[in-house]
C-alpha cells in the first residue's frame, strides 16, 4: 500500500541531505594552478570563483624583479572581474533555462519541503 506520509518524510529527509551537501560544497575550497604554479586560481567545490594569484615570473620570466606588486594586483583584479562577469552571465542563462523545469517540478510536487526544483 502506498503511504504518502512516508514518501513526503523521505523527500524532506533527502532535501535536507541535499542542502547539507550544497553547504559543504560551498565551503570546500579547491586550488587550480598552471605554469608550475605561476598562476593559481581558488574556487569552491560548486565551481564559484574565489580568487587568483599571479607570480611575477608569469609576467616577465626573464626579469621577475621588474614586475611591481601594483601591476600584478591590477592584472589579478582585471582577470577576477572578467571571470566573475562570465560566471554571473552563465548563472543567469542557466537559471533562465532551468526555471521552467523547476517550476514544473514544484507544480507536480506542490512545492513540498521547500521545493526540490531549487536544486536544479
Amino acid at each position: 500500500m502506498f503511504n504518502i506520509a512516508k514518501v513526503m518524510q523521505q523527500a524532506q529527509k533527502m532535501q535536507k541531505q541535499m542542502e547539507n551537501v550544497q553547504e559543504e560544497l560551498k565551503n570546500t575550497e579547491v586550488l587550480g594552478s598552471s605554469g608550475g604554479s605561476l598562476v593559481e586560481v581558488k574556487a569552491n567545490a560548486q565551481g564559484a570563483f574565489l580568487g587568483i594569484k599571479i607570480k611575477p615570473e608569469a609576467i616577465n620570466p626573464d626579469n621577475p624583479e621588474s614586475v611591481d606588486r601594483e601591476t600584478i594586483e591590477t592584472l589579478e583584479d582585471l582577470i577576477s572581474s572578467a571571470i566573475i562577469d562570465a560566471s554571473e552571465k552563465a548563472a543567469k542563462i542557466s537559471k533562465e533555462k532551468l526555471s521552467p523545469i523547476s517550476n514544473q517540478i514544484n507544480a507536480i510536487t506542490g512545492g513540498f519541503g521547500g521545493g526540490i526544483g531549487k536544486f536544479l
